[in-house]
């Protein structure tokens, strides 16, 4: 279980470094595509990095006999990939639409930083309630 446990260590790490390091990324204002492709990449790779973090601690938590918290970091990860394909593709059609100084586009795409920023927010949060709450 000591190892179940220790495995959670890199994926909290990856999703608290993501919303940190996306918090001081809401001050670009937007309006450029290299602004839209710099967070696109951010979010990329952390969509990335969660997916593989996520893997270690739900075949551990498997292992260990904990098939609720298995199921739970499999979630995080097939939601990783999901919002992967959604999110990311939908920045790509915002980002051609800022270039041709579309306003709304600007606005849509804060929008789509904020929204997967809250919901890595949630899943970070859901992630460590439950840690503490069946753990103790």
């Amino acid at each position: 279980m000591n190892a179940a446990l220790f495995s959670t260590i890199p994926l909290l790490m990856c999703m608290g470094y993501f919303f940190m390091g996306s918090l001081p990324l809401l001050v670009l204002q937007h309006d450029t595509p290299m602004d839209a492709r710099f967070i696109r990449g951010f979010f990329n790779t952390y969509y990335i990095a969660v997916v593989w973090t996520a893997a270690i601690p739900t075949i551990a938590y498997a292992l260990a006999g904990q098939p609720a918290f298995s199921a739970g970091t499999l979630a995080i990860a097939a939601l990783a990939l999901f919002l992967r394909k959604a999110l990311l593709s939908h920045m790509d059609e915002l980002r051609i639409r800022i270039e041709s100084a579309d306003a709304k586009a600007i606005t849509d795409f804060r929008r789509t930083h904020i929204a997967g920023m809250t919901v890595n927010f949630v899943q970070l949060a859901v992630l460590i309630w439950g840690l503490f709450h069946f753990f103790r």
